[in-house]
């Protein structure tokens, strides 16, 4: 399984669009982490990028993010990555708990287009 999460200084991203780059996490079919990989963000808001597709294409399945609109959401859901929302703290760690089973979707969409979110 691949897991992507948004990235900033080794920890999960507070804002999917606005990242520094993503981890690419890759498991094996015991959750055992198998392989790391680095994604540059695009330029741009993520809702408004490939990235969806650039994951997808890369057999990512799971993004574990901070915070995120609506329409990215939607263009994950559409190229068959499950979203969970909510995390936080350093990237391994994350994943760790996500795969205990210890962290779920908190379903909160971040609804701003002004500020310091787009």
């Amino acid at each position: 399984m691949k897991i992507a999460i948004p990235t900033r200084d080794n920890h999960v991203d507070n804002h999917f669009g606005h990242c520094a780059y993503y981890t690419i996490i890759t498991t094996d079919a015991d959750n055992n982490i198998t392989g790391e990989e680095i994604l540059e963000s695009p330029e741009g808001c993520g809702c408004k990028s490939n990235i969806a597709g650039i994951l997808n294409q890369m057999g990512v399945s799971i993004m574990l993010a901070g915070n995120m609109g609506q329409g990215a959401v939607n263009k994950l859901t559409e190229s068959h990555i499950k979203v969970i929302r909510g995390c936080s703290g350093e990237v391994k760690d994350v994943v760790r708990r996500y795969l205990a089973g210890e962290i779920t979707d908190n379903e909160q969409v971040c609804d701003h287009h002004d500020c310091s979110h787009h």
